[in-house]
Order: structure tokens, then C-alpha cells, then sequence
């Protein structure tokens, strides 16, 4: 993990390159310095974190093979210090008891400067 004054690295998970663009689009404009990368599923995002691991994650839930629930357990095991914010249109009680469950928190899609705003007062530890 960097340090607070360090540039921050974001890894974006989301099977719609449309809403990792966006994602990244809204990111940018409020935090310009911050380095990006981007995974298009679970599987991917795990193994890029592996290499190198990011300050703070954005995850979608449903993408092919695994879950991005699931993906977030298997990361924060890893890695508990690893702020990771869940995006999904699908806002159903038990994704939401899950998100919880993980010490994340899940946020409703689609993304807007509003959820992004969110997301990043998350990231800032003032959840």
C-alpha cells in the first residue's frame, strides 16, 4: 500500500468496458493523479492484484466465471487492508447483507457523479 501523500492506485472490475470507462471517466475528473487499471472479471482483477496491489478497488458482482462478491472475499483474505467499493444494478437484500458481510460496501449502478462521490468518501475512510 502506498502512503497517504502518494498517488493512489484504483483497480477498476467490470465485465462492460462502457462502465469501467465511466467509472474511470468520473474517478478522474475528481481524483486527476490517480493511476488506473482495470480488470474484466474476478478471476482477472485477482491475479493483476496479485502483481500489484492497488490502494482502493471498484467491483462489479455479476461477470462471467466468478462472482465479483466472491472475488472480493478471496482479495480482502489476501489483502484486509484493500478498500473495495462493490458497484451492481442488482441491489438485493442478501448482495447488500454480503457486501456488508465483507466490510465493503455496495453501490447502486448506474454510476454517476453522485455514486462516484460516494465511492470515494469511502475510499476515504469516511464511511
Amino acid at each position: 500500500m502506498t502512503t497517504e501523500n502518494a498517488v493512489k492506485k484504483l483497480l477498476i472490475v467490470d465485465d462492460s468496458k462502457v462502465s469501467r470507462l465511466l467509472i474511470r471517466q468520473h474517478i478522474l475528473a475528481k481524483q486527476p493523479d490517480w493511476i488506473i487499471s482495470e480488470a474484466a472479471s474476478g478471476e482477472e482483477a485477482i491475479n493483476q492484484i496479485d502483481q500489484n496491489v492497488p490502494d482502493y478497488c471498484t467491483m462489479d458482482i455479476n461477470m462471467p466465471g466468478m462472482l465479483g462478491t466472491d472475488a472480493a472475499e478471496l482479495i480482502l483474505a489476501k489483502y484486509p487492508l484493500l478498500r473495495i467499493v462493490i458497484f451492481s444494478a442488482n441491489f438485493q437484500d442478501a448482495y447488500q447483507a454480503r457486501a456488508n458481510a465483507l466490510g465493503t460496501v455496495l453501490i447502486a449502478k448506474p454510476v454517476t457523479e453522485k455514486s462516484i462521490a460516494l465511492a470515494l468518501t469511502y475510499f476515504d475512510g469516511s464511511h
